[in-house]
């Protein structure tokens, strides 16, 4: 066991932990009080991007439910390290945002194709101006609106307040490039996303923990409770699925949101009756996809809250990339010939995300193996049968198919998302008639 594997779990024990999280809070909160400071929010609004569309719609009800100073700020697109298949992701962010929309009665239509470049150039030098006017936050739904759903408007938009003159494109391009510097700097990549003293918050998706902060601190205004957009609850009770229904699941063993996903698929399939098709793939970092640290950094602290929410127990992890994930993945077809995938998959996703096991000792696969029901002699033999890899390939080529690059993605019949929060749409589709 390398001296690394010996001490990540206890690091990451203490960087994952909520305590720490709380305390960082307080410190920042202390820091704001002894300064006299406002609650300052920052957006970062990209105006191609469709989940920022989706923001930009609801943050007046955001600036009416809080007492907080929003500061916001243009940014161009990820970086191409950040947006590995970069096409498949445009494609399938207007594809998951107008799922979004209709679930949360929000106004977006995926049109089949990004906006041209020299609308969304008008858009841009729009909002620029927007905000030094400081009126971002009343006219950036209007405008999203229009770049996306008839952009001749955008010559002479109906805006808020009144007419807005464009900044001029030399303003605007400097405002973009102040905007990217500052978001690289505070740690992050995408659009559509907040910051406030020191932690992100991407989207619809993860509003409610902003929420759930600044009501902590006493920043609502009077009578606001709950969330605008509180996370879906899964499946509590038994609910039988028309018979036949399966859904596949497109799993990374070096997939953190995978690891506090996996739990809620099997309980799902349990309730419904349906059956999970476990469709395995290497890691991004192991197909030789870059993952840019700033990435890294914010996917882990986002899983941490996101596990705490769920009462999934995270943190104390022991990072699989290479042969861990490699020898963790040549157990998957036996467990599978002997009736324990689920009992396996679960095993080793606790054991390397929250037990801080080493799958690439014989120590470590030996205990996640055995607590599955799988005999360790048996299991050593599989080590050396590389039939996996063929499976993992083709698992990768029938999720490429789907529209989809990334793990943990879900299919059951026509509907095929990614991520561990949308549970919900696989959900809907398995219990549709």
């Amino acid at each position: 066991m390398s001296l690394k594997s010996l001490l990540m779990p206890a690091i990451t024990q203490h960087w994952l932990s909520r305590d720490r999280l709380l305390a960082q809070r307080a410190r920042a909160e202390r820091r704001r009080l002894a300064s006299a400071a406002p609650h300052v929010l920052h957006y970062f609004h990209q105006v191609d991007d469709p989940y920022s569309a989706l923001v930009a719609q609801i943050l007046p009800q955001l600036l009416a439910r809080y007492q907080i100073d929003l500061q916001a700020h243009v940014v161009g697109a990820p970086a191409d390290d950040a947006a590995p298949e970069r096409d498949k992701l445009v494609a399938y962010s207007r594809k998951d945002a107008a799922l979004l929309a209709r679930h949360w009665q929000l106004d977006y239509t995926d049109p089949g194709r990004q906006p041209d470049a020299e609308t969304c150039a008008l858009a841009q030098r729009l909002l620029v101006s927007a905000i030094a006017n400081g009126r971002f936050a009343a006219v950036a739904g209007t405008v999203s609106q229009a770049l996306w759903a008839d952009a001749s408007a955008l010559a002479h938009p109906a805006l808020p307040g009144g007419t807005l003159a464009p900044a001029s494109a030399a303003q605007s391009n400097a405002h973009l490039a102040d905007a990217n510097r500052l978001r690289a700097r505070l740690g992050h990549y995408l659009g559509a996303t907040f910051h406030y003293a020191g932690e992100w918050y991407w989207g619809l998706d993860r509003l409610h923990h902003l929420e759930q902060r600044l009501q902590d601190l006493g920043a609502q205004c009077p009578g606001v409770t709950g969330a605008m957009f509180p996370p879906d609850p899964d499946l509590a009770m038994a609910t039988p699925a028309p018979i036949g229904r399966t859904i596949d699941f497109f799993l990374s063993l070096r997939s953190p949101y995978t690891a506090i996903l996996t739990p809620r698929v099997f309980r799902l399939a349990q309730l419904t009756g349906a059956e999970v098709r476990l469709c395995y793939v290497l890691p991004m970092a192991m197909r030789g996809l870059p993952v840019p640290r700033e990435k890294r950094m914010y996917i882990t602290l986002d899983v941490a809250r996101e596990a705490h929410v769920r009462g999934i127990p995270f943190g104390r992890l022991n990072d699989p990339l290479g042969k861990p994930t490699e020898r963790g993945m040549a157990l998957i077809p036996l467990a599978q010939r002997i009736g324990r995938a689920q009992h396996y998959l679960e095993s080793f996703m606790r054991g390397v995300w929250s037990e801080g096991l080493d799958a690439g000792s014989d120590r470590g696969l030996r205990t996640i193996a055995e607590r599955a029901g799988l005999s360790w002699p048996h299991a050593q033999a599989a080590l050396h049968d590389e039939g996996w890899r063929a499976n993992a390939e083709t698992h990768r080529a029938e999720m490429f198919a789907l529209g989809l690059w990334g793990v943990p993605s879900l299919r059951v019949g026509d509907t095929a998302v990614w991520g561990q929060d949308r549970l919900w749409a696989v959900q809907q589709s398995l219990l549709a008639p």
